[in-house]
């Protein structure tokens, strides 16, 4: 711990070094100032907490290969209950993090969280540990007895805060650090496979519900709003299908940009990317199309993570422009996507081989990943923070 601890603070150290020294030089160079302007000048306010994230992450970004930063922006299941098996899948290709799906939950608490505790990155960033907590028909953990969706659509906005705050209390404790788990989709439609997974059939009634959800999990789990642009404008499963959705940006403006935008500014860290297709803005799924990346980050504001849903579920349509794995991530990386998600992982090194392969030729802009790796870097840091409360800067 020490050696990590002091690792990191050689990191940040040598950035305030760099820094100090190029304020050195100017102040060599500039004139004395007067007794009159050394009065009055006050000192410059001591950097946030926010400032220094930012500072470790562009420094820790720049001691990485690119092998490293693609590596860094894939979190994966590791199968059953062994936990040297979580820790070697992380920490032996330097992963993001893990999803925990049905198999990797014990039968108590306790269990659970002696296993995300052996898994560790080291050196000053924390490990992302991911579960899909939505509460109702999607619930993983057979402790949470919090009401989801199918239930709170139809009560109050508190009774949606008090069901994520209770659930966001039980993830803590057990070491998951982000929950997959707010439905920002709207859908009147019962025949829809999402209907009961929303809270509300509308933008009116489903957004304050939203925000609620991400009040409720605030600094207690990092919140993730799905599945961006919308998944209730159609009643296909975007599991065994890529959902092809008649529907133009102003239309979409109207009926579901609002509850993400709710879920965004009440300060939702993660957006999750949906593999459904809003033919009039991009004929591609939208986790693949750069146009909503840019439409959630210059139209609705989003400064966070944005994370794929599950990659398999491309590749379980069928359709044979999504049979390559290597070629779908490739593709998600190129689009925008920080972090790329796999619950079936495969051949894991094969596609973070192809990826980098892709860099090097040019095919994706070694600025979008730096750009990616730079955001995963600060909440994985801000993650480390939480964790080791004792430690300063």
């Amino acid at each position: 711990m020490r050696r990590r601890r002091a690792a990191s603070c050689a990191i940040v150290c040598l950035s305030l070094l760099l820094t100090s020294c190029a304020a050195s030089d100017a102040e060599q160079a500039a004139p004395a100032p007067t007794p009159t302007e050394t009065a009055e000048a006050t000192p410059a306010p001591p950097p946030s907490v926010e400032e220094m994230t930012a500072q470790y992450a562009s420094v820790r970004l720049h001691t990485m290969t690119l092998e490293q930063k693609v590596a860094s922006m894939f979190i994966v299941r590791a199968p059953g209950l062994d936990g040297a098996a979580w820790q070697t899948t992380v920490t032996s290709r330097g992963l993001g993090g893990l999803i925990l799906m049905g198999d990797n939950i014990p039968a108590t608490p306790e269990e659970l969280a002696a296993l995300t505790g052996g898994v560790a990155s080291g050196d000053g960033l924390a490990p992302l540990i991911a579960v899909d907590e939505e509460g109702g028909d999607v619930t993983r953990l057979p402790y949470d007895g919090f009401a989801g969706a199918d239930s709170l659509a139809a009560e109050p906005e508190s009774a949606t805060r008090d069901a994520f705050t209770g659930r966001s209390t039980l993830l803590d404790q057990v070491g998951i650090s982000i929950n997959f788990g707010i439905v920002a989709d709207v859908t009147p439609d019962p025949d829809s496979f999402i209907f009961d997974r929303v809270l509300g059939p509308d933008a009116a009634s489903a957004s304050p519900k939203v925000a609620a959800a991400v009040a409720g999990e605030k600094a207690r789990v990092f919140s993730t709003l799905k599945h961006f642009p919308g998944h209730g404008e159609s009643a296909d499963d975007s599991h065994i299908s890529v959902p092809q959705i008649d529907i133009d940006q102003t239309q979409w403006r109207a009926r579901d940009a609002p509850s993400f935008q709710a879920g965004i500014d009440a300060g939702a860290e993660l957006v999750m990317f949906g593999h459904l297709a809003y033919t009039p803005v991009d004929p591609q799924p939208a986790s693949l199309s750069s146009t909503w990346h840019s439409i959630l980050r210059d139209e609705l504001g989003f400064t966070g993570v944005t994370v794929t849903d599950d990659m398999g579920m491309l590749e379980a349509t069928g359709l044979p422009e999504y049979a390559n794995p290597d070629e779908n991530a490739i593709r998600a990386v190129a689009a925008g996507n920080d972090l790329l998600l796999y619950v079936t992982p495969g051949n894991i090194d094969a596609t973070i081989s192809a990826v980098v392969g892709a860099v090097e030729s040019g095919r994706i802009d070694p600025a979008v990943v730096d750009d990616g790796v730079t955001r995963d870097l600060e909440l994985r840091r801000t993650l480390w923070l939480r964790q080791h409360p004792d430690v300063a800067f």
